[in-house]
């Protein structure tokens, strides 16, 4: 049993945030999704004269309810309960409470989200549309986006590759994904080509003096490389001009792609798990639905006898 930091909701806090820091690994930007899904818990507890130190039952189901009743997206509203559970769990296990406040409210039933997924004649139009805008531009975006899809990397990965990563011709990239593991994601011909052709204009793209900008896709704005924000703005212009609606394409959508037309394919669902870097096989599972779909749509249109 260690002290408190101090008796307080925020102190307590950080102290729940170092830990899921220190001793979970857990990404930057999952710390500031749980830091910010305990400051909303904190703003509807202080209307209630309460913190998250004080919380009795009762205000934390409140709580859950007003999640419920905000208009949230369900995995936002899912994902800041489980923030407030693992934090009373933290305290509990830290002796700094004699109860978990959160423990009585059963959590909501979440529905299956079926991620989107481009088929592979949108996705060679999409490719085939990014290459061809103008010059180094056309040439940045197609590599962006073959690398995603061969590869099925996070925006987050993407965006944070090094030059070094690919300056030789690599069969296999080394991925650093959530919680800082490594992962051997292969590369096809076809995204080696890309990487090839976008490093003859990459010097277009570098910030002025900046020669040894160590991004694969550097950038003139202020963190010297492309942000994933500004990859979604070049996507949807892409997909526009491929005649895919842009409401169907994210950076993750490619994601989802790489997945689901491996499973289509024939590809092993383990062997997915492994090349997405999913800690848990569940995670993947939910794209062997997507591609049943697809299967299914094939037999009942394709097959001879579905046309008796």
């Amino acid at each position: 049993m260690s002290p408190p930091p101090s008796r307080s909701g925020f102190g307590w806090a950080e102290a729940f945030l170092e830990m899921m820091s220190a001793e979970r690994a857990a990404a930057k930007n999952t710390l500031t999704a749980y830091a910010k899904d305990l400051e909303d818990a904190s703003g509807f507890l202080a209307h209630r004269g309460r913190d998250l130190a004080d919380a009795a039952a009762e205000d934390v189901e409140a709580y859950f309810v007003a999640l419920g009743a905000r208009g949230l997206a369900p995995a936002t509203a899912a994902r800041r309960r489980s923030a407030v559970r693992q934090f009373y769990r933290f305290v509990l296990g830290e002796g700094w409470r004699e109860d978990d406040p959160s423990r009585r409210v059963e959590a909501p039933r979440k529905g299956r989200r079926l991620p989107k997924v481009l088929s592979r004649q949108e996705m060679d139009r999409l490719i085939a549309a990014a290459g061809a805008r103008d010059g180094a531009q056309g040439l940045r975006l197609a590599c962006m986006i073959e690398l995603a899809y061969a590869a099925g990397l996070r925006i987050s990965e993407l965006t944070g590759l090094s030059l070094a990563a690919l300056a030789r011709d690599p069969a296999y990239l080394i991925v650093r994904g959530k919680g800082g593991k490594e992962r051997l994601a292969p590369l096809n011909d076809a995204a080696r080509a890309a990487v090839k052709a976008y490093l003859a204009v990459r010097p277009a793209f570098l910030p002025k003096g900046d020669k040894a900008n160590p991004w694969l896709f550097p950038s003139r704005g202020k963190g010297g490389r492309l942000t994933p924000r500004r990859f979604g703005q070049l996507l949807d212009a892409a997909a526009a001009d491929a005649g895919v609606d842009p409401e169907r394409v994210s950076p993750h959508v490619l994601r989802h792609a790489f997945a689901t037309h491996l499973l289509e394919g024939g590809a092993d669902l383990r062997v997915v798990q492994t090349l997405l870097g999913h800690a848990d096989i569940a995670t993947t599972q939910i794209y062997t639905h997507v591609a049943g779909d697809r299967l299914r749509e094939v037999v009942a249109t394709k097959h001879p006898l579905a046309k008796k």
